[in-house]
Order: C-alpha cells, then sequence, then structure tokens
C-alpha cells in the first residue's frame, strides 16, 4: 500500500480565507454600528418626547386651576345678600411683551375668605432654554432640565368666548347698554411647547395641548 501525503493550505487558500473573513467582519461591524446609532436615536427621541410632555401636563394641570376661588358664591348675587364680591383671582394674562410668558393665580384655601394671600401668585416663562416656574413672590424654579432639552418655543395663547345670559334677566335691557346681558366668558388656553434635545439638536419635538379654565367669569348685570 502507498502512503498518501499529506498538504496544508496554499498561500492564496489562505489569504482567500482571511478576505472572507474580515467582510465577514467588517458587514456585521457596520450592522452593529448602525444598530446603535438607530438605538441612541430612538433614546433621545423618547428622551425628548418625554421631558416635554411632562412639562406640557405640570403646565397644564396648573393653568387649569387659574381662577379658582374658595368663595365663588360671593361674587354671584343674590336677592337680600350684599354687594357681589368681585374674584380677587381672575386675573391671568400672558406677559406683555412676549408671549412666552405667563401670570396667573388661584386659591388654595377652601374656606370662605375676601382677601388675596400674597404667596397665591404662580407663572411660567422661558429664559435661556429652560421653562421655568413661579412659586410664591420672585421664586422662579427650572421645569425643564437644560441638560437634556433646550426649549426654543413657549407660547401661550388666550381665547375668550363670550355667551349672552339675557334668559336670566327678569327685565329687558335698555336700548344700547353695553354692561347688559351679563355675559359668560368661557376662557381656555393654547399651550405650544417646542425645543431639540441637546445631545443631538437634529432631533426636535413639538407638544400641543388645549386648557380650558374651570372657573368662567360673569361680566355685566341684568336690570333692576
Amino acid at each position: 500500500m502507498t502512503k498518501l501525503g499529506q498538504r496544508g493550505l496554499t498561500i492564496v487558500e489562505l489569504l482567500v480565507g482571511m478576505a472572507l473573513g474580515l467582510f465577514i467582519v467588517a458587514v456585521a461591524t457596520t450592522l452593529l454600528v448602525s444598530r446603535m446609532h438607530e438605538h441612541r436615536a430612538l433614546l433621545i427621541e423618547s428622551r425628548l418626547t418625554q421631558d416635554l410632555r411632562a412639562a406640557g401636563d405640570l403646565i397644564t394641570r396648573d393653568l387649569r386651576r387659574a381662577g379658582y376661588w374658595g368663595d365663588a358664591a360671593a361674587a354671584v348675587w343674590r336677592p337680600g345678600a350684599g354687594t357681589p364680591i368681585a374674584n380677587p383671582y381672575t386675573a391671568m394674562s400672558p406677559s406683555s411683551v412676549a408671549s412666552d410668558a405667563v401670570s396667573f393665580r388661584f386659591s388654595r384655601d377652601t374656606t370662605e375668605n375676601h382677601h388675596v394671600d400674597g404667596n397665591e401668585h404662580f407663572g411660567f416663562r422661558l429664559r435661556k432654554g429652560v421653562i421655568e416656574m413661579l412659586l410664591g413672590s420672585g421664586n422662579w424654579q427650572a421645569l425643564t432640565d437644560a441638560g437634556t432639552v433646550e426649549v426654543t418655543v413657549f407660547d401661550i395663547t388666550p381665547n375668550v368666548q363670550e355667551i349672552a345670559l339675557n334668559s336670566f334677566c327678569a327685565k329687558d335691557c335698555p336700548p344700547g347698554s353695553i354692561d347688559c346681558p351679563p355675559k359668560q366668558q368661557v376662557r381656555s388656553l393654547a399651550v405650544l411647547i417646542g425645543g431639540h434635545s441637546t445631545a443631538d439638536s437634529t432631533v426636535t419635538r413639538t407638544v400641543r395641548s388645549q386648557v380650558r379654565l374651570r372657573n368662567d367669569t360673569i361680566v355685566g348685570n341684568c336690570p333692576y
């Protein structure tokens, strides 16, 4: 019997095998890097959306309480009662300089009183890419994190719808009267917040919300 000879890989076969291996590694590395970039972008987008929505929900919740008064019945005229007292918390106004700020008041108490507590002054503003909340008198605190999101748009647009209350008056209003009949002012606010991630400025998001204020204002009166 003749013993068969043994032979290894030639240099050409070895080079071809190494080339194929490197090609497979390169393709796998490219796919891995692409997946990592997509995962990072998804995390940035989710974080930005979550931060903006959280800020919008908090702003919406507080704005909805604007004008609340524990003694609201004191502002309604009733037979035999005294002179109605105007709601001291009704005033709410966006900044006259820019639409990126709003100030308002609401009562935290549930007892009947007719005074305005000095610390019940609230508001929001956009300052250097951060939405800030006003707590008390001159105490501004950051609502958004400057390290993760830069807010570029913060707009609060008021809307007032008036409903005439003619049917509640026993007498007809005199011709040309401005204060008669009384009107119910249904107030709402459109809130717009937009910004981009500090980790990637190309990632931008915008959130919108509509706030219906709980306490309607009654203006005017019926003829006596």
